[in-house]
Parts: C-alpha cells; sequence; structure tokens
C-alpha cells in the first residue's frame, strides 16, 4: 500500500496523504476520509522512507524515575497517547531514582537519534541543569519547575497548603498534626508540598512541631519505618499526613501494627482490619496522589488528586510542538489540584489557581 493508492482510495490528492501523516494541515472533510481509509486498509507508513523526508527519526526518550508507580503510569500513559496518535515512538528508560542513571540516559538518549527528551523530573542538580541548557535536541521537564528547559509541572505548594487547612481541622478534638515529609532535593514534593502544607496549617491557626516532624524515601516501606517512630514516641497524634500515597500506605500499615491487638477477630477475618484501624484509632492519615489501589483498600483517605494523565499529555503536547514548529519562547505551564476530602465528589474541593 502506498500513499498514492491511499489518495486514490480516500479521493484525494497525494499531497493531502502526505500532509496528514506529516502534521500538516488538512481540511476536516479530507482528514476524516483519509484517517477512514488508513483505519479500514491498515496502512503503516515507513519508518525510512518518513526520517528521509521530514529530516526526523520519530523516536521520543523518555526518562522515569521508576516505574512501580501509579503515577509515573498515569503520566507515561498520557506521554504514549499523544506520540502514538502523532505518529512517534517511545524509547522508555527507568532510573530507579538515582539522579546519576537519569544524566546517563539523557546524554545516550541525546546521543541517539531522538527528535526530543522527556524527563519526568525529581532531583533538578547542577549538572541536570547544565545539561537542559546545552541539550543538542528539544527536552521537556515534567513534574518540576524549572527555567533552563520547557516545563509542566503541578501547584505542589497551593496543594500542601490545601491539605495543611483540612489537617488542622481534622486534627481539632483528636490530637497533633504529624508529618511525613521527603528530601528537599525534590523541589516539588520536598520543598513546595511540605513548605505550602506548614503554610497551610498556619493559616488555620496551627502548627507543625518538629518533634511531630520526619522524612522518608519514596517508598511504602520507608512511610511505615518512619510512621512507626511517630507512633512509638508520641501518643497524642490526631493526624499524620504524608507527602505521597505511598508513604501512607506504609504509615496505615504501621498503624495497623500498632493498633492490631484492638481489633476484633471477627473483623480481621472479614479482611476488614484495615479500615476498622483507620474508623477507631482516633489517628486520621492524609496524603497525596489519589492513588486508587490505596483508595480501593482504605475506602479512601483524605488525599490530593493531580492531573497526571494531563501533564503527560501537555508535555508530550509541547515536545511535539518544539520538535515540529521549532518553538524559541520557553513555555512553563502550572496544573492545579482536586483536594479529595472524601469519596464524595460532591465533597471535594477544586483549585485551579
Amino acid at each position: 500500500m502506498t500513499i498514492k493508492e491511499i489518495a486514490q482510495l480516500a479521493g484525494v490528492s497525494s499531497a493531502a496523504v502526505s500532509r496528514y501523516l506529516n502534521g500538516g494541515y488538512v481540511s476536516g472533510e479530507k482528514k476524516d476520509k483519509i484517517r477512514k481509509v488508513i483505519e479500514e486498509t491498515g496502512y503503516q507508513p515507513s519508518a525510512q522512507a518518513r526520517i528521509l523526508r521530514t529530516k526526523r527519526a520519530c523516536l521520543v526518550g523518555v526518562v522515569v524515575p521508576k516505574i512501580n508507580s501509579e503515577s509515573i503510569s498515569r503520566i507515561t500513559a498520557g506521554i504514549e497517547s499523544v506520540l502514538s496518535t502523532r505518529g512517534y515512538q517511545m524509547l522508555l528508560a527507568s532510573t530507579d531514582n538515582d539522579p546519576a542513571k537519569e544524566l546517563t540516559y539523557l546524554k545516550l538518549f541525546e546521543s541517539y537519534p531522538v527528535d526530543g527528551i522527556i524527563l519526568i523530573g525529581t532531583v533538578i542538580t547542577p549538572k541536570h541543569r547544565e545539561f537542559l541548557k546545552s541539550a543538542r535536541v528539544p527536552v521537556v521537564v515534567v513534574g518540576q519547575h524549572t527555567r533552563y528547559a520547557n516545563c509542566i509541572y503541578h501547584d505542589d505548594y497551593g496543594a500542601g497548603k490545601a491539605m495543611g487547612r483540612l489537617a488542622a481541622q481534622e486534627a481539632a478534638g483528636r490530637g497533633k498534626v504529624a508529618y511525613i515529609g521527603v528530601t528537599r532535593e525534590d523541589r516539588a514534593v520536598g520543598v513546595s508540598r511540605e513548605d505550602g502544607f506548614r503554610a497551610g496549617l498556619e493559616a488555620a491557626g496551627a502548627g507543625l512541631e518538629e518533634a511531630y516532624f520526619r522524612r522518608a524515601r519514596f517508598t511504602m516501606d520507608s512511610g511505615y519505618e518512619a510512621a512507626m517512630d511517630l507512633l512509638e514516641k508520641k501518643g497524642d497524634i490526631g493526624v499524620l499526613s504524608c507527602a505521597t500515597d505511598t508513604i501512607a500506605a506504609g504509615a496505615i500499615e504501621a498503624l495497623l501494627a500498632c493498633r492490631q491487638k484492638e481489633v476484633p477477630r471477627s473483623a480481621a477475618e472479614s479482611g476488614a482490619r484495615m479500615g476498622y484501624i483507620l474508623d477507631r484509632s482516633g489517628i486520621r492519615v492524609t496524603g497525596f496522589g489519589d492513588n486508587q489501589l490505596l483508595k480501593a483498600v482504605t475506602e479512601g483517605i483524605p488525599t490530593v488528586h493531580f492531573g497526571y494523565k494531563t501533564s503527560g499529555i501537555r508535555g508530550a503536547e509541547l515536545l511535539l510542538d518544539v520538535i515540529e514548529r521549532g518553538g524559541q519562547v520557553p513555555v512553563e505551564i502550572k496544573l492545579g489540584f482536586r483536594l479529595v476530602s472524601s469519596r464524595e465528589d460532591k465533597n471535594n474541593i477544586d483549585f485551579t489557581k
């Protein structure tokens, strides 16, 4: 099957089919005819021919901190949906949260014939900034704000502040607010989210005492360890807020371990231990990320929903626009969030700032 044959079946010119395949302008009516023929025939354009014609490999390198994360999977799903629609393929590299590995893959992709790179960022080191400033291919950073590349990021400070206010309300009559954060090398989660949380508490007339603060890694096990340390040393915690839902899952496990003796045998046998503990421990656990598995297991904790898939979609669209149109003006896009205070949508609070 050739472009000429596609054109004949669609009743359009070969030039129109070529423009369609290369992302050029085609009227809506012709576009629908061409798309229908391509879908019916299963036509796949020659990758080699397109490289020669467009001077592009139609490949995008995507560097992620880990693959066993719901938020990362949402972002990559958004990226892939855009790339596949526009005729690009994704090369995925996972770094296990190792900044050195990130730089290795960034340089590898830069040397490999990719048209651009998407970095799902966590820690932006001086070496990262150096790479971003001198990269020979377009780069878009998703998840972190940076002045050295086009970026799509979330309003982590606003989300933290909203959660801080909610935590202060939840703690009233329960006890103290405790918080498990992450390294401040992560500007989004470790700095903006934590600083916003502290500001939200202060705005509500509360505060976060340092004795009730711990740091953890981005794992459930680390969340368990940090929460267990808090629970063993502080008996007056009313709300235990965590920087991510993954850490919150570990905190819930710690709470379960501490309160296990209080659970009736029948509740444990029915598989309702976790929900029972959360309802009757007197401690409210909160998180960030709106993890769907955690929601299914706990029937929902106060958390923040970020548009992770949207950030992937916007990031891929931005990168392809730069690749295909050569955008020169740096673009920074901040996405909003939704505070999920209960399972009922009517009780959720939307923030678009």
